[in-house]
């Protein structure tokens, strides 16, 4: 035998060893398995979830197939199109103008005008040649190197203004250049003419043309127009190739205001005049016809232009005249005193006792700024604005029946002025008041107003004893008012702010030439963190003609800090100058008769002497 064969013998002998030896291992598994085999397969499988699944499988088949023959049948094409057509077609949305706001003589304050919004794509404009490129750099007023300059701030970008609110002109003409990549929007911009000088009236709108400011959103409702709609047809490109429908826009109504823009402005130089002389932190006028509530001026200082809203601070923004609340201080006493004289406890020449020069009432001391005046009577009460005197008459009066006097007249009330924001001051209720309060409210302290409170407040004294609400809208109609005091009580108190403005009065620097005046002067601390503080609110509220008044004129400073701080020297020089303005604009001829000579210089209805 070879060793060959028996190595090969050998490994054979050896494999057959080994499987035995496997098969030995591995035979009770086999039989285990085998065995859960056999239970398996003899168990029972239950049929009714397969049942439900198919069920449920054939149900929602159905349900598909009879939808598509429901839509493809013809039954239902409503919706299929629908579809379509959104796919071609759109409605559009047209603007409407937006009303004119117009001043009580046609001059326009407001009105909606067409713009241009020219825009690039940068990537698309490569396309244009040089000279298209040098054109459309001529008409938007910048060179070629300027263009490219503004693109290429917005590197990266695929849409770039190149100029806001052009003309429609200018627009129109770079519209007919075609340039690649160039786009004119057709829009429509609000624009203000008088800009700063009747920015508080007028308002102003936000970017949708809604009102948010002033008569803009007092009015919205009514300059508010209807929009137009436009169904059109577009290619897959989106370009409108036809139309099939349209519904015009229908503009909004104009609203005519009771503003003389005239007077307005003369209103607001004068007042801008004067918060720069005593380098104030600001002021307001305002100017009411007495017999129809009209406010035919309304001016604050410092002021806004709604046409550059880029460089517009918002703390310009509010109308100072309706929203903001002062102490009135003295311009407050009238209003005790002619109700102490309604009530039959004094006449104009009863004498009251003001030594020695102050009123102490609990821990707290009224003073006169350091005057004893002695014995006054009422009428010098009010010339020489005196706290004590006020104070002695007011106390007379029962509490409940002087804050329903001052209620009446609109404090502590939101006045009906129709303008947003008017604030309804402070006046706290009669059982709050200490003895002390009654005193100091009565003279314009522990009371909060605003300068149109004040000056509806007045039209009581200017008229025959009534008070009328003022209103922004013109108005033919006299006004109907509350009866507040009685018609002589009226007529006695003018004729004692007559002597307000004369010799001796707080306000001896108010004069208008060839007219008799009845006013009030008030000077009164501020409040800071409840308590009173070295700043002033310097005030003068007048009518004139004082014989018959027609108007109403208020100024207030607030903080004069150069020069005098009182109100009768503050607001002297504004007062003057707007009330003469407004009188002959008005046509009314001179009453005082040291002047009567001079009757035949104004002319009815005119500026122009």
């Amino acid at each position: 035998m070879s060793l060959k064969r028996w190595a090969d013998e050998r490994v054979q002998w050896m494999r057959r060893k080994l499987q035995e030896l496997w098969l030995k291992d591995s035979a009770p598994q086999k039989a285990a398995v085998d065995v859960e085999k056999d239970r398996v397969l003899a168990e029972s499988i239950p049929s009714t979830p397969s049942k439900v699944a198919f069920g449920l499988l054939v149900f929602g088949f159905l349900l598909v197939a009879g939808k598509a023959a429901w839509l493809q049948c013809g039954f239902q094409t409503d919706f299929l199109q629908r579809q379509g057509e959104a796919r071609y077609a759109r409605t559009i949305e047209t603007d409407a103008n937006r009303g004119r706001i117009l001043d009580r003589n046609g001059t326009v304050l407001a009105t909606t005008k067409q713009i241009r919004d020219v825009s690039v794509n940068p990537l698309k404009l490569a396309e244009a040649t040089a000279e298209q490129r040098t054109a459309l750099a001529d008409a938007l007023g910048m060179t070629t190197k300027e263009l490219a300059e503004r693109i290429a701030e917005k590197k990266g970008r695929r849409f770039v203004y190149l100029k806001r609110k052009l003309d429609v002109e200018t627009g129109e003409n770079i519209r007919k250049m075609k340039i690649p990549g160039v786009l004119v929007e057709n829009l429509i911009s609000r624009d203000y003419p008088d800009g700063e000088v009747s920015a508080h009236i007028v308002g102003f709108t936000d970017i949708d043309n809604r009102g948010k400011e002033g008569v803009e959103l007092a009015e919205n409702d009514e300059l508010t127009g209807k929009k137009g709609k436009r169904r059109v047809i577009r290619d897959r490109l989106g370009r409108v190739v036809d139309g099939v429908w349209r519904e015009e826009a229908t503009s909004g109504n104009d609203v005519v205001l009771s503003i003389d823009s005239r007077l307005q402005f003369a209103a607001y130089e004068e007042l801008k005049q004067t918060v720069e002389k005593y380098r104030a932190k600001a002021g307001s006028i305002m100017v009411a016809d007495v017999q129809t509530g009209e406010i035919l001026a309304m001016a604050n200082w410092p002021s806004y232009d709604q046409n550059m809203r880029r460089v517009m601070k918002m703390e310009n923004v509010r109308n100072r005249a309706v929203t903001d609340m002062f102490e009135p201080g003295s311009t407050m006493k009238p209003f005790a005193v002619a109700k102490a004289l309604d009530m039959g406890l004094c006449r104009p020449d009863t004498v009251v006792d003001t030594n020695p020069g102050y009123l102490t009432i609990g821990d707290r001391t009224i003073g006169d700024n350091n005057h004893n005046y002695g014995q006054l009577t009422v009428s010098e009460v009010i010339s020489k604005s005196s706290n004590v005197g006020t104070s002695l008459l007011a106390l007379e009066i029962p509490r409940e029946t002087l804050w329903e006097t001052y209620s009446n007249l609109g404090f502590g009330r939101v006045p009906d002025i129709g303008f947003p924001g008017a604030t309804r001051g402070r006046l706290h209720a009669a059982k709050n008041w200490r003895r002390i309060d009654h005193a100091t409210i009565s003279y314009g302290h522990g009371v909060s107003v605003s300068l149109a409170q004040m000056v509806r407040a007045y039209t009581a004294l200017a008229r025959n004893g009534d008070v009328i609400d003022l209103t922004i809208r013109k108005s033919a109609k006299k006004a109907v008012g509350q009866q507040v005091f009685r018609p002589e009580i009226a007529r006695q108190m003018r004729q004692m702010m007559m002597n307000t403005v004369k010799d001796g009065g707080t306000a001896r620097y108010v004069s208008v030439q060839g007219y008799t005046v009845a006013g009030k002067t008030g000077t009164a601390n501020k409040v800071e963190n409840g308590r009173y503080v070295n700043k002033f609110v310097s005030s003068f509220i007048g009518m004139a003609p004082a014989s018959h008044p027609r108007l109403i004129v208020a100024v207030v400073i607030d903080e004069p800090s150069k020069g005098s701080y009182y109100g009768g020297t503050v607001s002297a020089s504004a007062f003057n100058a707007v009330t003469a303005s407004a009188l002959r604009l008005i046509g009314e001829n001179p009453d005082d008769p040291t002047v009567a000579s001079q009757s035949s210089v104004f002319v009815r209805g005119s500026m122009h002497e």
